[in-house]
């Protein structure tokens, strides 16, 4: 009897080990996803700051300068993965898309939101309650 309780012992040991390994590479696992959430954003604020209208062909000669369609509300949520999306309101006011929260973001959810902001020509409007994320509809450059 008594080796039948070592075996278990020795069994439940391995068990237990093989389950940190798997703890630990989730925690890796979810590491990579949310670098690859944030790669998205980005490659999806660089998609949308290069929209444009198809051009007409021209001549060789002659050059038609390249209109940019100006960024809407779609096109800003567009850079934003899912989850922080659900966490923000998105308003059009004119010269500018504003994003405000909906609630509080935390730190490293308000430095990705202000990183994707920033890669497309958004500033952060620190004012109090009324405190914001400000991104220009017309493209710089």
């Amino acid at each position: 009897m008594k080796s039948v309780n070592l075996f278990m012992s020795v069994e439940k040991e391995r068990i237990e080990k093989l389950a940190e390994k798997v703890d630990e590479l989730l925690v890796i696992l979810n590491n990579i996803a949310e670098d690859l959430r944030i790669v998205s954003a980005s490659l999806r604020s660089i998609a949308v700051s290069q929209l444009a209208p198809p051009t007409a062909p021209t001549t060789p000669t002659i050059e038609a300068p390249l209109v940019q369609k100006p960024l809407n509300i779609d096109d800003v949520k567009m850079m934003f993965p899912e989850d922080l999306e659900g966490l923000l309101n998105f308003e059009d006011k004119g010269e500018y898309i504003k994003i405000t929260p909906r609630q509080y973001l935390g730190a490293e959810n308000f430095a990705k939101i202000a990183q994707i902001a920033r890669g497309v020509g958004g500033d952060y409007v620190s004012a109090g309650k009324d405190s914001h994320f400000r991104i220009p509809k017309k493209k710089l450059g």
